[in-house]
C-alpha cells in the first residue's frame, strides 16, 4: 500500500489517542488535537502529567484507556516513538502516525510487522487539510 492510501485509510479512522497531547495551547500537539476534534475526530489526551485536556479525561498511558483505539498519535521524540509504538500494538490500534519530525525506523518497522498502518513524519492536521481541500 503506497503512502497516500495508507494516510487516507487512517484519516477514515475516527478515534485517536495521542501520546504526549499538552494542555499549553502553543504546542503542535495541542493545535493538532484541536483542529482534529473540530473536524469530528474523537480525541483521546494520553499523557501522565495533565488530568484532562479541554474537558476530557487524560490517561497516563495507552494501556489505561478502558475502551479501544483505532489510531495513535505520537508527539514524542523521535527516540520515545518505541514504547508508545508497543503499546499502540498491545492495546490493539490499527495504526500509528508519527508527527512532523517524529523518525524511528525501527518503531515503524516493529509496527508493520503486527500489522499496523503507519505514517511517519507527517502532520495529521496538514494531510486531513489537504484532503479537505
Amino acid at each position: 500500500m503506497n503512502e497516500p492510501e495508507t494516510i487516507a485509510r487512517i484519516l477514515a479512522m475516527k478515534r485517536i489517542a495521542i501520546v504526549g497531547l499538552s494542555d499549553k495551547q502553543d504546542r503542535p500537539s495541542f493545535l493538532v488535537a484541536s483542529y482534529l476534534s473540530g473536524q469530528g475526530y474523537e480525541i483521546v489526551p494520553v499523557n501522565p502529567m495533565i488530568s484532562e485536556w479541554m474537558g476530557r479525561k487524560s490517561y497516563p498511558r495507552l494501556e489505561d484507556i478502558p475502551f479501544p483505539v483505532e489510531v495513535v498519535g505520537i508527539f514524542r521524540k523521535g527516540e520515545e516513538a518505541l514504547p508508545a509504538v508497543k503499546s499502540a500494538i498491545a492495546i490493539g490500534a490499527k495504526a500509528v502516525w508519527m508527527q512532523e519530525g517524529v523518525v524511528n525506523e525501527e518503531a515503524a518497522g516493529v509496527a508493520r510487522k503486527a500489522g499496523l498502518l503507519v505514517v511517519m513524519d507527517r502532520c495529521l492536521m496538514k494531510e486531513h487539510k489537504k484532503r479537505k481541500a
